[in-house]
């Protein structure tokens, strides 16, 4: 199985990139997160999606671990294939899709091209749990429920409290739902309550 490839960017396009590496092009489909890395690169590193079905071999590129892992996760639903999962990294970011499913926004999902009512509920429905389970990122990479500083303090005591992260992020969010202005204190105390 490739992991990535490293090589001289020799064409580049929103859709697509070639890397020449050891004498050998590889063209590599990519979304507009990977382009907007890879816009002013002369070398680049692609972390690599090898598809294969009965009429078509693809390599799908990504400029980060956590881009293909979630990549990965997002074709793991049934009815989201290939082109579905890379126009929705086209069009929201790794963080936008994760908080999205998290906070169960059906219309942001449903905004991406080809994603119809049903299909983003599936994809609420299957990937909700795995996400805040830390599934579908890279291990360097936290889910945040709320990029805000109590959200940050809360967590940090609930760690040293001994509690594993994604449990604190899943009962994190399950009290943000509730209350979206709790201020730490509150958030500590009616999270203890659901770990």
């Amino acid at each position: 199985m490739i992991d990535y490839i490293k090589g001289k960017v020799a064409e580049l396009s929103p859709m697509l990139v070639v890397l020449e590496t050891g004498g050998i092009g590889y063209s590599i489909l990519i979304s507009l997160q990977t382009y907007e890395t890879l816009k002013e690169k002369e070398e680049a590193k692609v972390y690599i999606y090898h598809y294969l079905s009965q009429d078509k071999e693809l390599y799908y590129g990504f400029a980060t671990k956590d881009e293909r892992e979630l990549f990965e996760l997002l074709i793991s639903v049934s009815g989201i294939g290939v082109s579905s999962a890379r126009m929705m990294l086209s069009s929201l970011t790794s963080e936008e899709i994760r908080n999205a499913i998290l906070s169960e926004d059906v219309n942001r999902i449903k905004s991406v091209k080809g994603i119809g009512i049903k299909s983003a509920q599936r994809l609420i429905l299957e990937l909700k749990d795995k996400i805040v389970k830390g599934e579908g990122s890279d291990a360097g990479v936290i889910v945040k429920v709320e990029s805000s500083a109590a959200v940050e303090e809360a967590t940090s005591a609930l760690t040293m409290l001994g509690f594993s992260r994604p449990n604190i992020a899943k009962a994190i969010h399950a009290v943000l739902k509730d209350s979206p202005n709790a201020k730490v204190e509150e958030l500590i105390k009616a999270s203890l309550q659901r770990l």
